[in-house]
């Protein structure tokens, strides 16, 4: 079994770069700039911004459906994210170093499963719970701050 994790696409954020604070505040972002490296991970790249890079804070839901796990969080883009990044069988680089939560919905978006994966250990969690058919999909989420960190799927 293989997957893929899939950043997002960056069409949809792309114009957030070009309003200022009161447009960015109507539609729930806020532009920031990176105060280190990591620290500011792009969902769009799955890269941490370099410390000075300019990103957006924005609202993003990342599990859209019509079921109590629809959910929500803040998210960075870096402003030069300009395709969604794909890795195949190989953990992308903000997310290597961190704590994730990984949460495995089926295909109604109901969670049918969980696991916290440390550094090292992605790939045998993703993998364990894709051994179970009724998965779907599988979220990443940064498991301190409990925001989305990527989509995982099967391939």
């Amino acid at each position: 079994m293989t997957y893929l994790i899939q950043g997002l696409d960056p069409a949809p954020f792309r114009h957030l770069f070009a309003l200022d604070e009161l447009g960015l505040a109507a539609r729930r972002a806020k532009r920031v700039t990176a105060t280190g490296h990591p620290g500011f991970p792009c969902r769009v790249s799955l890269e941490d911004a370099e410390e000075g890079e300019s990103l957006i804070l924005a609202h993003h839901v990342s599990h859209e459906v019509e079921t109590p796990f629809r959910s929500a969080y803040a998210i960075y883009v870096r402003e030069r994210a300009q395709e969604a990044a794909v890795y195949s069988d190989e953990i992308p680089p903000a997310l290597r170093a961190r704590i994730l939560a990984l949460r495995a919905f089926d295909a109604e978006g109901m969670l049918r499963g969980a696991l916290l994966a440390g550094p090292g250990e992605p790939d045998t969690a993703i993998r364990t719970l894709f051994d179970r058919s009724e998965i779907a999909v599988i979220h990443a989420h940064n498991a301190a701050a409990g925001c989305f960190a990527a989509k995982i799927v099967r391939n």
